[in-house]
């Protein structure tokens, strides 16, 4: 099985974002199929409305929760690591822990993210959502001269999604389709 973390915005989307965040949801069960897990540093903003479409296609989901979130109400469903770890350090935990990164848009906590999974080598899927993250696009397919990971930038979630999957899918997984 392989592991994608999710960095995305811990304020609530707009009704444009949440349907991207739905279309991003479905396109994944739908192309990568149940053989992946999915990520996540919290149960708020763009962040819940993910899980909740995750869990709603059958995927497996797994949340890393900061300590000072722990006391959240999570889906039953979902896996919950409670690691005692602050904001940040659950965010290096998160990405550390996966095989792939998408950024589907935020501000400082969703770009260290980012730059975290860059630093591991972990390959990087950044969604172009008019948010701060956008502004790491300039730095592709590299963040500098050290050439860690690959970060591809996308202003449209199915091609995001079809370069991710076939990546897992690469990485030696079986892909099974749900639905």
């Amino acid at each position: 099985m392989k592991l994608v973390a999710v960095a995305a915005h811990s304020e609530p989307p707009d009704s444009v974002r949440e349907g991207i965040i739905k279309s991003f949801a479905r396109s994944l069960a739908s192309r990568c199929g149940t053989s992946i897990a999915v990520l996540v540093g919290g149960y708020w903003g763009f962040m819940k409305v993910l899980v909740d479409e995750l869990l709603k296609y059958g995927l497996m989901v797994v949340v890393f929760p900061p300590t000072e979130r722990e006391d959240v109400e999570f889906p039953e469903s979902a896996i919950v690591l409670r690691t005692g770890l602050s904001f940040r350090l659950r965010s290096v935990a998160m990405v550390r822990s996966s095989d792939a990164v998408v950024v589907l848009g935020g501000a400082s906590g969703t770009a260290q993210e980012l730059v975290t999974a860059y630093t591991e080598g972990k390959p990087v899927y950044l969604l172009l959502s008019g948010l701060p993250t956008d502004r790491f696009a300039i730095f592709t397919p590299h963040l500098d001269e050290r050439r860690l990971a690959e970060i591809r930038a996308y202003s449209d979630v199915e091609a995001l999604v079809e370069d991710l999957c076939a990546y897992v899918a690469r990485a030696g997984l079986k892909i099974g389709r749900v639905g």
